[in-house]
C-alpha cells in the first residue's frame, strides 16, 4: 500500500482535523502518499435550519461515507460528536484520537461572564443541549438559534446581532480564533455538560482492510476510546438524537471514572440528572446501564415529549 485517501468535510475545522491526521499517518508511516478528498457535506449547505430539522448529525457523516463505500476513500475523519451511533454495513469506527479540552465558552463583546448578562439577554446557540442547561440556570435569559460556520458565528456576534453565543472551546482553539474575542469564559462540566464525544476525532474506515486498520488504529488513545465509548453506548440505548435535549460526558482520572448526564426539556424544565464515579475496570456497561436506570425512571417518556416542543412550529426535514 502506497497511497492513503483521507474523506474530510471542507470546513476549516475539519480540515485542520485532516491535515492532522494525514500529518500523524505521514511520520509514521513515511513509504505513504495520504491525499485529501475534500467532500461539501450537507450539514454546510444547509445552514439556515437547526441540525434537528435537517436529519441531525448524519448530514455531516453521509457523504464521507459514500465516498468510502464507492472506494474513493480508505477512511474518513470525523468531530466525533457529528458521527451517530449508527454506522453503515461496510464501514466501523476504529479509532478514537486524545480527547482534548471538552469545556464549552461563553463568548460576548459586551460581557466578562454568563452571570453579568443581564435579564433578557439574547445568547446564540442551536444546540438543543446548550439551551436546556443554560435556561436551567438562567431562565430569564433569551436564546437565538445560530447557525452557518465558526467565522459567520463570530462574525454575527461582533455585529450585535447576540450579546452572547456558546461555542465549543477546542474548536475556536485549534483555528487560534480565541484571541479576537474581548470576554470569554471558559464553562466547567458541571456547569454546562458537553455532547457525546466532544473534543475527540473519530477514524471511520472501510471493513477488511487489515493495513487501514492498522493505520487508524496508530493514532487511537486508549483511555478516550473508553469513555467516548460510555458516551456513544448512553446515547444510542437512551434512542437520544439531535432533537433531543441530551448531555454525557465521561472523564477518566487515574483510575476512576466520572460520568455525567442530563436530559430534559429544552426550556430547562423537567430536568433529569445523573453523576456517577466507578473504576475504570468496572465501568464497561456503564453507558448502558446509566441509560436504562433513567429509562426506568421515564426518560423514554420525558423525551418524547421534549422532542414534540423542540421546534413545535417548524417542520422537519428528514434524509
Amino acid at each position: 500500500m502506497n497511497k492513503l485517501v483521507i474523506a474530510t468535510r471542507v470546513s476549516d475545522l475539519a480540515l485542520w482535523q485532516a491535515y492532522h491526521i494525514k500529518a500523524r499517518v505521514e511520520t509514521s508511516y513515511p513509504e505513504i502518499t495520504v491525499e485529501l478528498n475534500k467532500i461539501v457535506s450537507s450539514g454546510d449547505k444547509i445552514l439556515d435550519k437547526p441540525l434537528a430539522l435537517i436529519g441531525g448529525k448524519g448530514h455531516f457523516t453521509k457523504e464521507l461515507e459514500d465516498e468510502m463505500l464507492a472506494g474513493n476513500a480508505d477512511l474518513a475523519v470525523h468531530s466525533l460528536k457529528d458521527v451517530p451511533t449508527y454506522i453503515p454495513e461496510g464501514l466501523e469506527l476504529v479509532a478514537v484520537t486524545e480527547r482534548q479540552d471538552q469545556s464549552d465558552v461563553f463568548l460576548s463583546h459586551k460581557y466578562a461572564t454568563l452571570d453579568d448578562l443581564p435579564q433578557g439577554a439574547v445568547v446564540g446557540t442551536t444546540s438543543l443541549r446548550r439551551r436546556m442547561q443554560l435556561l436551567q440556570q438562567r431562565p430569564d435569559l433569551k436564546v437565538k438559534d445560530l447557525r452557518g460556520n465558526v467565522n459567520t458565528r463570530l462574525r454575527k456576534l461582533s455585529e450585535g446581532q447576540y450579546d452572547a453565543i456558546i461555542l465549543a472551546w477546542i474548536g475556536l482553539h485549534r483555528l487560534d480564533l480565541l484571541k479576537d474575542i474581548p470576554y470569554t469564559q471558559k464553562l466547567s462540566l458541571d456547569m454546562m455538560i458537553p455532547p457525546m464525544g466532544q473534543a475527540a476525532l473519530g477514524i471511520e474506515i472501510v471493513t477488511g482492510n487489515d493495513k487501514i486498520r492498522e493505520i487508524a488504529e496508530s493514532v487511537k488513545d486508549l483511555n478516550t476510546f473508553i469513555c467516548t465509548q460510555i458516551e456513544r453506548d448512553f446515547i444510542s440505548k437512551i434512542g437520544a438524537g439531535c432533537s433531543a435535549p441530551v448531555a454525557c460526558n465521561a472523564v477518566i482520572n487515574e483510575d476512576e471514572i466520572t460520568f455525567r448526564v442530563m436530559l430534559g426539556f429544552p426550556d430547562g424544565t423537567n430536568i433529569m440528572q445523573e453523576k456517577v464515579v466507578v473504576s475504570v475496570e468496572k465501568s464497561e456497561n456503564l453507558g448502558s446501564e446509566l441509560a436504562q436506570k433513567m429509562i426506568d425512571n421515564g426518560a423514554m417518556e420525558l423525551l418524547k415529549k421534549a422532542e414534540k416542543i423542540a421546534f413545535k412550529d417548524e417542520m422537519p426535514q428528514r434524509l
